[in-house]
């Protein structure tokens, strides 16, 4: 297996989705096959984990810039890097904007193979002038780029050439259905919240406007009447926090928790009874949701889901038959599904049981870490 150079910014103590699909794919590699460069976390993600890097089982190498840019600086210390270490093969944490050095990394010493993930937010790139052109430099300059599904695919190729658009490949996240799964420990988070045996909606994301978490305090009363005792747990924090609080303020039936640790949220979504983020598409197209590793999360722990219809979210969902997709803008079909999944035990029981078969079998992180492999390794 060749030695891999993983360039990111992308990468903990800092938390988040893309941070750790790139983190996971590390773990999962060879021993002795991985160096990461990245840049430096904020202070606040530091001060949470001091000692997250030495307890990495590869080297960590820290740029001191909090944002690695596609200059000069970062591309010859990545050759150093991959001159030191023998590295054979680069992967990108984002392909945009880091992989605009692949081509001062193409043919450069034992250099042989480099491949460029993609997320969500390429998708918007891909609507650009200017960062389009960008996308297809990277399509050009490595030999793969990853999509995450079938939206995503769609997207990017419209911005690759039609070389670079035949050889992507899919690589999406993968779940641990060992760590997500029934019974991981919603008791005790029940209980320190006091929500007892009440029917629990928990959403976990990060709080952001595109996730969708205002439009599921904007359909709770409706949920409530046909659902009086129903209780909705939004775990996580962001930027819409404050926002957020203030909308539910006066009501005892939805609590915020603020951020969790990684290694409490099989618990937090093992509290629920349904997991609902009915995400949206928002400033014309460009801020979109790439996949949503969350509702495979979700069905691993055997809940069913209600997904927003944004981006590449339905890729996430057996539509009817691990969830439901709706339309995330209004808060009116989020609501009738919540109802109905809350009302009907048994059919959310069906699709969780469902759900958790489905990633069980299609979405492992061996899966991931097989395909991979195969982009890795030289043709």
């Amino acid at each position: 297996m060749p030695r891999t150079l993983i360039i990111t910014n992308d990468f903990p103590p800092r938390s988040g989705g893309i941070e750790s699909f790139v983190h996971e794919l590390a773990l999962r590699r060879p021993e002795g096959s991985v160096v990461v460069y990245c840049s430096s976390p904020a202070p606040r993600d530091a001060a949470a984990d001091p000692g997250f890097d030495l307890r990495q089982p590869f080297p960590v190498v820290r740029d001191t810039a909090r944002v690695l840019l596609p200059t000069p600086r970062v591309a010859a210390r990545a050759r150093a890097i991959a001159d030191l270490e023998g590295c054979e093969a680069v992967l990108y944490g984002a392909a945009a904007p880091l992989g605009l050095v692949a081509d001062s990394l193409r043919d450069h010493g034992a250099v042989r193979r480099q491949v460029a993930l993609t997320h969500g937010h390429e998708t918007g790139w891909s609507a650009l002038p200017g960062a389009r052109e960008a996308l297809r430099r990277i399509g050009d300059t490595t030999d793969t780029v990853t999509y995450l599904g079938e939206f995503t695919r769609r997207r990017l190729a419209r911005a690759l050439s039609a070389r670079a658009a035949d050889r992507m490949r899919r690589l999406a996240p993968g779940v641990d259905p060992d760590r997500f799964r029934p019974g991981a420990g919603g008791t005790r988070v029940r209980a320190r919240h006091g929500l007892g045996g009440r029917p629990v909606v928990v959403c976990v994301s990060r709080l952001v406007r595109r996730k969708g978490q205002d439009t599921l305090l904007r359909a709770w009363p409706r949920v409530l009447a046909d659902v009086p005792d129903a209780a909705l747990l939004i775990v996580g924090d962001g930027p819409d926090a404050d926002r957020l609080r203030s909308a539910a303020r006066g009501t005892d039936s939805v609590v915020l928790t603020g951020p969790v640790a990684p290694e409490e949220l099989p618990a937090h979504y093992d509290a629920g009874d349904v997991f609902a983020m009915p995400c949206r598409t928002r400033r014309g197209g460009l801020d979109v949701e790439g996949l949503g590793i969350v509702y495979l999360e979700a069905s691993a722990t055997g809940l069913p889901v209600v997904a927003g219809d944004s981006g590449g979210a339905p890729d996430a969902v057996l539509a009817d038959e691990t969830g439901y997709v709706v339309d995330g803008s209004l808060p009116g079909p989020t609501a009738r599904a919540l109802v109905r999944l809350l009302r009907d035990p048994g059919l959310a029981s069906q699709m969780g049981a469902r759900g958790r078969e489905w990633v069980s079998r299609e979405w492992t992180w061996d899966r991931v870490s097989e395909r991979l492999d195969g982009l890795l390794e030289a043709p």
